[in-house]
């Protein structure tokens, strides 16, 4: 399946280096082919979205950040989600309105409630209200984009609110590549920082244009953003991310997806990034 492009692709490129340009970088280079490619095992979904795709996504949510929740330089918004192409979205669209992103999976529900805003799948959305976080956004994570179901609290719903916003984005304030960009445990990063610490781990770990990796996805969300999202970006390679991956589908998809090289898993014949060759 392939994700529905909201209209037309209309992301709006802050001046390099910042995760937004990186992103602008692979519309321009290659609007039509796959980037980002979502699988999960456990439900069957498959979803791809071009670059074009994405960056319409991404411009979205930026739009939605900003004018419904004043979003820009100096502001946190917290990402408690898995790795999933909607992550992806919600990531980028935060970096392009200059706002810092708190990137935690962990129960820490009291830090995550102090940012400016918080976005959660919807099983998390009860605790956050409980612990007194403001202004807050479910994701249903629904392979068709669906909203969340059965809920009737205060928390506004990603997949209803995202699609009613602008095709195109252009922050309202200039983007400060020099401001804070990633709060991860004890890691700090500026947002110029996170396109130069991603060009410098693809380097690392050999990802060069044209390849397509295949992510485990409970190793991504190990590693950080950086490493599944903005260093493949940085390198002009696209990914293929698995959740609940079921290991006798692997050597099929690799084909079938025309993988070059892995991240947390193991495929025969195909280099697994991060041990020697």
């Amino acid at each position: 399946m392939r994700a529905a492009s909201p209209c037309h692709a209309g992301l709006v490129p802050s001046s390099p280096p910042s995760p937004a340009a990186l992103l602008a970088d692979a519309v321009r280079r290659e609007p039509a082919a796959p980037l980002v490619t979502h699988y999960d095992d456990a439900t069957g979904e498959r979803t791809e979205l071009s670059a074009t795709t994405l960056a319409n996504w991404v411009a979205k949510t930026a739009n939605l950040l900003q004018d419904e929740y004043d979003v820009g330089p100096g502001s946190t918004v917290a990402v408690a989600l898995p790795v999933h192409w909607q992550t992806a979205a919600v990531l980028l669209g935060a970096w392009s309105c200059g706002a810092a992103v708190l990137d935690t999976a962990a129960e820490d529900d009291d830090r995550l409630a102090r940012a400016d805003v918080a976005l959660t799948t919807q099983d998390r959305v009860e605790a956050l209200e409980e612990a007194g976080a403001g202004e807050l956004m479910g994701l249903s994570l629904h392979p068709l984009g669906l909203g969340m179901r059965n809920y009737v609290g205060e928390a506004r719903d990603y997949a209803l609110e995202v699609r009613v916003h602008g095709d195109h984005f252009q922050p309202y304030q200039p983007v400060d590549p020099a401001g804070p960009g990633l709060l991860l445990g004890g890691l700090e990063l500026t947002l110029g920082g996170l396109a130069e610490t991603a060009a410098e781990l693809a380097g690392r770990l050999g990802l060069v244009a044209g390849d397509r990796l295949l992510v485990d996805a409970d190793t991504a969300a190990h590693a950080g953003p950086v490493a599944w999202l903005l260093a493949p970006l940085a390198a002009g390679a696209s990914v293929v991310l698995c959740r609940h991956p079921f290991p006798e589908r692997l050597a099929a998809r690799a084909a079938q997806e025309r993988v070059t090289a892995t991240l947390g898993l193991q495929v025969e014949g195909v280099r697994e990034l991060g041990r020697p060759s």
